[in-house]
């Protein structure tokens, strides 16, 4: 699993017209898994995400946490439109000539600020940085007319318990009116597996220590900034997994692209 963390924010009114919420009233959270800038030439996983989109509420502004930004304390990035960051190396001149111009989220980024000052996190502003590959290229899918704001934050560490607790502090948010599979690794193929299981059972606490109940944890993640979005998902969902359910699986060339909504 490799991951965003976006928390769609928009009217309890649109979220409460999703007939799949399992609780009426409060946008989605997902964890979406991403890879490198050529996955955006995958026809699979881009209709996925587009059909994903269409059957979201539309949100009024979205907060992305990015596996390709770790900064601490919190960091808040552009809250108007700014260049994008092509976080990337070695690819063809064409990924570098994507654009992406949504509209930045400053009235969103002042609750995020009001939340985690509340809750003794400490919070800074750079206001330069846009959007990094893994906030765009999903989001180029979902939302191709770029005309919802977007605020992506960054990730101040690593640890899945503080992950958690952000995405509880940030949890009211959500309520607010405003293919290619190729060769698969055994190690892979477990570790996702075994994902799958703990999040049908629930089973936070295994999640939340999958470094030591995973199979094959730190082969399959031997950094796990790309597995820790999860973590502020769960956390955004208060630990209720009640109607979790997997929106994309599979593999592109043997990295698993599961990603759930909460």
């Amino acid at each position: 699993m490799s991951s965003e963390h976006p928390v769609a924010r928009g009217t309890q009114e649109e979220a409460t017209h999703t007939a799949d919420e399992a609780t009426a009233g409060r946008m989605p959270a997902i964890y979406l898994s991403h890879g490198a800038p050529p996955l955006a030439d995958d026809a699979l996983w881009t209709r996925q995400l587009a059909d994903w989109s269409a059957g979201l509420p539309r949100p009024a502004s979205v907060l992305m946490v990015s596996a390709h930004w770790e900064s601490a304390p919190l960091a808040i990035g552009a809250t108007t439109t700014v260049p994008l960051v092509y976080d990337f190396w070695g690819f063809e001149d064409r990924y570098y000539q994507v654009t992406y111009p949504a509209p930045g989220a400053p009235g969103l980024a002042a609750d995020v600020r009001k939340l985690l000052n509340a809750a003794g996190t400490p919070v800074q502003d750079i206001p330069e940085r846009g959007l990094d590959h893994g906030a765009y290229v999903p989001l180029v899918e979902m939302y191709p007319a770029a005309d919802v704001p977007v605020l992506q934050v960054s990730m101040p560490t690593l640890d899945p318990q503080r992950l958690f607790e952000i995405g509880r502090r940030l949890a009211p948010l959500r309520v607010e009116g405003r293919h290619r599979d190729l060769q698969v690794s055994s190690v892979m193929s477990e570790f996702d597996h075994w994902g799958a299981e703990a999040l049908a059972r629930g089973d936070i606490d295994a999640l939340l220590d999958f470094q030591h109940k995973a199979p094959a944890a730190r082969a399959a993640h031997p950094r796990t900034e790309h597995f820790a979005p999860l973590f502020v998902t769960l956390g955004a969902a208060a630990g209720d997994l009640t109607g979790a359910q997997t929106v994309i699986d599979g593999f592109w060339y043997g990295l698993a692209k599961r990603s759930i909504q909460v």
